[in-house]
């Protein structure tokens, strides 16, 4: 049994969760690191990043470690979709920060979470382009157009209307709903209908969101909604997957001869929306 370093404090639950299912896997196999490198695309000092939560492994890698390991990848992919939108949240507000010049280069010589190659060299001649300006000009160009379709839909004219209410107003088109955001203390109601495509709550009308531990957004006021429908208490109705809700998911998928991993997805939307 591997002897692992700590995960960062600072790192996601949600990361957290994929890193440490990943770190049981290569436990179980017995694999090191030196092996899982030469069975797969990923080097040695990859595959520590990855499992030590230094660097989020890449979709492919995950699913590489399934096959050497002879595991079912479908969960692992569905906690690495739930993790890149962590990961992805939390380096957003390091996006206008320019390359250290003190970070060392990268040793790897497999393909990193943007599938470029580790430690590729870098092309010779040519002009330096400073990173950091056009982060800063890309950065800049998104809050522009992001200020005009807010002028284009206006959003906070329609946000009381569409929070703590079941669904969408009358008169109000599905691109009208408000950005989700978490108000401490706030739940929302669940007025259910059934039409072509199944039970809705007004929420959202997708079948295929992946919903994990510490997932939030209004895809996960719609299950929460269908869950109490279905007998399944999830707890207040607030848009966040807690354990109250896990647990009544996997309630669900007990009941439904799905696997009990309290994710939500296409086969379990599937139930829901019945």
């Amino acid at each position: 049994m591997s002897r692992w370093k700590g995960l960062p404090e600072s790192l996601d639950q949600r990361v957290r969760q994929l890193v440490v299912q990943l770190r049981r896997l290569k436990d179980h196999s017995g694999l090191s690191l030196v092996s899982l490198a030469a069975r797969t695309s990923y080097s040695k000092s990859s595959w520590e990043r990855y499992l030590n939560g230094k660097k989020l492994p890449p979709r492919d890698a995950v699913a590489a470690l399934a096959r050497v390991c002879d595991a079912d990848p479908t969960r692992l992919l569905a906690l690495h979709e739930v993790a890149a939108q962590a990961w992805g949240a939390a380096a957003a507000p390091e996006a206008g920060r320019a390359a250290d010049p003190a970070d060392p280069p990268d040793p790897g010589g497999g393909p990193d979470a943007t599938g470029a190659g580790e430690g590729a060299p870098r092309p010779a001649g040519g002009p330096r382009v400073r990173t950091g300006s056009l982060v800063v000009l890309a950065a800049l160009g998104v809050v522009v157009v992001a200020a005009v379709a807010l002028l284009i839909v206006r959003p906070w004219q329609q946000d009381a209307a569409g929070r703590g209410t079941a669904g969408t107003a009358a008169g109000r088109t599905a691109g009208a709903v408000p950005a989700f955001t978490h108000r401490v203390g706030e739940t929302f109601d669940c007025r259910l209908t059934r039409g072509p495509g199944g039970l809705s709550a007004g929420r959202s009308r997708t079948t295929t969101a992946i919903l994990g531990s510490g997932a939030t957004g209004w895809d996960v006021v719609e299950a929460q909604c269908l869950l109490h429908h279905h007998g399944y208490d999830p707890g207040p109705v607030d848009g966040i997957v807690g354990e109250n809700t896990q647990r009544a998911v996997k309630r669900l998928q007990a009941g439904a001869g799905l696997p009990t991993d309290g994710i939500v997805g296409p086969d379990t939307w599937q139930v829901l929306r019945r």
